[in-house]
């Protein structure tokens, strides 16, 4: 054991020690690497300014601490002995998240840190009292600078575990949404279909579904999530399951939304507000719809007449007993349906100057889809998000943005007409 002097201590290079070992713990990619490592690191670094020479790993299972490795200058101990929660210095880690303690504390049981070999320790917990890290600690420091370098430690490695965390649960989330979202263009009768979905963070609150129900039946889904990330597309699944169970069940459009809507408010998901616009094409052009408070889809005729689809009844959540009803339009050849949510028709335009020159708007939208009408329904919704990224000057977004596009393209009879079947 390294002894020292009581000597004043040099804040500015100790702060600069703390600051490299964070760095050091980012590198490591894995929370479970991250805990030993740190140990070592925190020996290493501050054996001369704090006295910590050695120290030891404890992992919690159930009402123990159970050592798991003993670093730098330790007494060796075997693995597997037992630290009982109740052990005062533990309590008192677990109201502060940290301690300092010696052996003439009347506190601690002298026989358990005999066993250990410890004058005097500090310690700290991490990973929301999963583990604490203990340390050795020479006499002749002070035990104020060991206390707040300590904490700052503590601090940052609780930021990396949560952090780490929390990319895990996006990393699900993400995985979850991409089995969601449609991955290839359907093909339905002669229609052309296809949608795009861009959340500003990895996941997002909206959602948009191609749902074969028949043969001679197809649905197509749009919804908005209040908010966006991780608890927006959590409700987006809730939603993806819900829609498909209901419909699966033969239920009709209206019962399905409205068993939604029930399933939403009694939801304990932060996020309980949800626009959704469901609606089943059959393949006679008949589109039969239920609009859920949802920004309005457009059915663009063939000679241009716009009509908006707001038939329905209010948003999913708030209202347990909300009741909806059904609208309905034909496609003809020619004829097109948009849908989108909010994110596209609130996009804050920019001047050259970097200006907000007010929203994108839903006029905007309407006149990019006739001027492209005719087109695939791809390059529709490419020209959508082209001439909504060129509005806001390529900005980021405030919001996530969806838009799909159903057409009933003119079928080109000039090549039938030209070799006429032979009459038999």
């Amino acid at each position: 054991m390294i002894m020292s002097e009581a000597r004043p201590v040099n804040y500015r290079g100790l702060m600069k020690k703390v600051e490299q070992v964070v760095a050091a713990m980012d590198r490591d990619e894995d929370v479970a690497a991250t805990i030993p490592s740190l140990l070592e690191i925190i020996i290493d670094k501050f054996r001369d300014e704090l006295g910590i020479y050695g120290g030891r790993l404890y992992q919690r299972r159930g009402h123990y601490y159970v050592l798991q490795a003993t670093f730098g200058e330790a007494k060796e101990v075997p693995k597997g002995l037992k630290v009982p929660i109740s052990y005062r210095p533990i309590q008192l880690l677990m109201e502060n998240g940290t301690v300092y303690m010696d052996a003439e504390d009347p506190e601690i049981d002298r026989n358990l840190e005999s066993q250990l070999g410890v004058q005097r320790f500090a310690a700290i917990e991490v990973g929301n009292e999963e583990y604490v890290l203990a340390f050795d600690v020479a006499s002749g420091y002070d035990r104020d600078d060991i206390l707040f370098s300590l904490g700052i430690l503590r601090h940052s490695v609780n930021q990396k575990i949560r952090r780490d965390r929390m990319e895990g649960i996006f990393e699900q989330a993400r995985k979850i949404q991409a089995s969601i979202l449609p991955k290839r263009v359907p093909e339905y009768g002669d229609f052309d279909i296809f949608g795009r979905s861009e959340p500003i963070e990895g996941v997002g609150g909206d959602y948009f579904d191609y749902i074969p129900v028949t043969e001679k039946i197809f649905g197509l889904a749009i919804a908005d999530v209040s908010g966006h990330g991780l608890p927006a597309a959590l409700q987006v699944r809730d939603i993806y399951m819900g829609l498909r169970m209901g419909l699966a069940r033969d239920f009709k459009i209206v019962r399905t939304v409205e068993r939604m809507n029930k399933i939403i408010h009694k939801s304990t998901l932060t996020s309980r507000f949800v626009s959704m616009f469901y609606g089943e094409l059959e393949l006679n052009g008949v589109f039969i719809y239920v609009n859920a408070g949802h920004p309005p889809p457009f059915h663009v005729t063939a000679d241009g007449t716009v009509r908006y689809l707001e038939e329905g009844g209010p948003v999913l959540g708030p209202l347990p007993d909300a009741s909806y009803q059904r609208g309905f339009v034909i496609m003809k050849p020619g004829d097109m349906l948009v849908f989108y949510t909010d994110g596209i028709c609130e996009t804050q335009g920019r001047d050259e100057n970097g200006r907000q020159i007010g929203e994108y708007g839903l006029e905007r939208l309407v006149e990019v889809a006739r001027e492209h009408q005719g087109e695939t329904a791809r390059e529709v919704v490419d020209a959508i998000f082209a001439s909504v990224e060129s509005f806001s000057r390529q900005a980021p977004p405030d919001d996530d943005r969806t838009a799909m596009v159903v057409s009933h393209p003119v079928i080109d009879t000039s090549v039938t007409q030209a070799f006429p079947r032979p009459v038999l």
